[in-house]
Formats: C-alpha cells, sequence, structure tokens
C-alpha cells in the first residue's frame, strides 16, 4: 500500500495513528485490483485472507450437493468479507468469493492480522467491534429468512442493498433470499403494482 493515510482512515475509522503505525499497517495491508467475473477463492480452498472492500462488489457463496448456489453475503465499498469459517479454523473454504463489479481491495492476512494486533493493540478492539456486528447481522440474517416472508425479506434487502442491483444478477438475490428467481420477478411486480 503506498503511503496513503486516508485510506488508512478509511479503513479504521475513527482510530488516530502515529506515522510509525501507518508505517507498519501499510506493510501488510495489499492492494489489489480485481475485474468482474474473478474467483477469489473456491470452495475447499485454504485460506488465511480477509479483504477490505475499497470500491466494487463481491459475493460469497456455497455450491450444494445439488449444484445450486447459495449467496451468503453481498460484499460492498467498506465491507469485509471472507469465508470466516475457514479463515478462523484453518479448515477447506466452504464458501466461492466472487467479484461482481471492477473492484479494489485491500488484502490483510491472519499473520498480518495478529502482527498487527501486537504492534498496534487499539486495532484488536477495532476487529473486535466489527466481528461483533457482523455476528450480529448473520443472526438477523437468520431470524429474518425463518421468519419473515419473501416479500418482507426482499423489503429488507433493498433497504440494506440500496443501489446493489446495478451490480447483481437477479439470481443472485434470488439466491441470497432463498428464493426462485421468478418469485423475486413476481414479488417486484406485486411492489411495483402497489
Amino acid at each position: 500500500m503506498r503511503s496513503d493515510n486516508s485510506k488508512i482512515k478509511d479503513i479504521f475509522k475513527d482510530i488516530t495513528f502515529s506515522v510509525d503505525e501507518i508505517k507498519i499497517i501499510e506493510s501488510v495491508f495489499h492492494k489489489t485490483n480485481y475485474k468482474k467475473g474473478t474467483i477469489l477463492l473456491n470452495a475447499d480452498d485454504i485460506t488465511n485472507t480477509q479483504y477490505y472492500i475499497y470500491e466494487g462488489c463481491l459475493r460469497s457463496y456455497h455450491i450444494d450437493a445439488h449444484g445450486k448456489e447459495h449467496t451468503v453475503q453481498f460484499g460492498i465499498k467498506d465491507w469485509w468479507i471472507s469465508d470466516y469459517t475457514a479463515f478462523f479454523s484453518e479448515e477447506k473454504s466452504i464458501m466461492n468469493i466472487e467479484v461482481l463489479k471492477d473492484a479494489v481491495v485491500y488484502k490483510l492476512s491472519k499473520e498480518d492480522k495478529e502482527f498487527l494486533y501486537e504492534k498496534i493493540p487499539r486495532i484488536e478492539s477495532f476487529f473486535r467491534k466489527k466481528l461483533e456486528r457482523a455476528f450480529s447481522a448473520f443472526q438477523k440474517r437468520i431470524l429474518s429468512n425463518l421468519s419473515h416472508t419473501a416479500t418482507e425479506r426482499y423489503t429488507d434487502f433493498i433497504k440494506k442493498y440500496p443501489s446493489i442491483q446495478e451490480c447483481v444478477k437477479n439470481y443472485h438475490i434470488a439466491s441470497y433470499l432463498g428464493i426462485t428467481t421468478e418469485s423475486l420477478s413476481r414479488i417486484r411486480k406485486e411492489i411495483s403494482n402497489q
């Protein structure tokens, strides 16, 4: 990462760093550009990388035994994405990660993250808070899938990702919501007729 304090401030909002700390952070964050369609991770790979999305749109998804895709997460600007099961457990990944819109990401390995925790302890608190919010969001999503209608899930999705429809295909949204593309079309039609 070139010496650009603004990128550090974008990633670590509300934390002030010394010049030496910025150099340490820059030494472990690796900027990479990816084109739409690039697969960053395949199921059964080993991964020790998290991605901070500076620009673009990514998704993580699982392919079941019948070949059906299940989108687990969309990642947009200022979000983090990885196969967290594999990242934390050091097992093979169960997710695939695909670039849906040309992206600029900053990669951070697990080892480098631990290095940052050691050198700049307040970064550990930053990541803990991020993880807590992510866990809460995933729990809410599970409850929504269990208790809300498909129309309610779609409405919540649009509120959460207001501009994402420009980046993703209908079947991505349908797989995220756990419905068919036909059901998604019907829901959209019903909403537009209201």
